[in-house]
């Protein structure tokens, strides 16, 4: 239940830090963010954008067409990742990706969300970490505060909200795993 006099227009975001001024979230918006997802733009390229802008990447990692990233200053992704077509980091808050990870087409990780009994629903935002060869499947959705473990698997279509173990496997309703 959310508040019971919830007011939007009293939104003041107090206490984040969007961690650049102004003209730098800008140049993203306007510039880097456009290049970065545009189809064309060869992967290396899309890197060396992020890289630019504030992303620490390691080497061999691929980021394919149609990637969303909010903030690239809060992006730390490991060497020979993948990052699919379409995915979403959605990253209020720092997000730190190991080394050998997939992150499949479509899948979302998002940092941000609202504290629901507050009268104006500020913030409640909280980073992300996915562990060493970890795969992050196809519309797999990772919610703020969430730490997945090395070698775990987020199906196709589940919804992680609490803490993945080490080699666990989270399902999404009525999904099947193939090993």
């Amino acid at each position: 239940m959310t508040h019971p006099d919830l007011s939007l227009g009293g939104f003041t975001g107090a206490g984040y830090d969007k961690g650049r001024g102004i003209l730098w979230q800008a140049a993203w918006h306007l510039l880097g963010q456009p290049l970065v997802r545009a189809r064309p733009v060869p992967s290396g390229l899309r890197v060396k954008i992020l890289r630019a802008f504030g992303a620490r990447i390691g080497s061999g990692t691929r980021i394919r067409e149609g990637v969303r990233v909010h903030w690239p200053w809060k992006l730390t992704v490991g060497a020979d990742c993948w990052i699919g077509v379409d995915a979403w980091i959605l990253n209020l808050e720092p997000v730190t990706i190991g080394d050998n990870v997939c992150i499949s087409q479509q899948a979302l990780l998002c940092t941000g969300s609202h504290q629901r009994r507050s009268r104006t629903f500020e913030f409640d935002n909280g980073p992300i970490t996915v562990g060493a060869r970890a795969w992050i499947a196809t519309r797999a959705t990772v919610l703020r505060g969430v730490s997945i473990g090395p070698n775990a698997l987020i199906a196709a279509g589940a919804v992680v909200s609490e803490d993945v173990s080490p080699g666990a496997i989270v399902r999404a309703p009525e999904s099947t795993v193939h090993d």
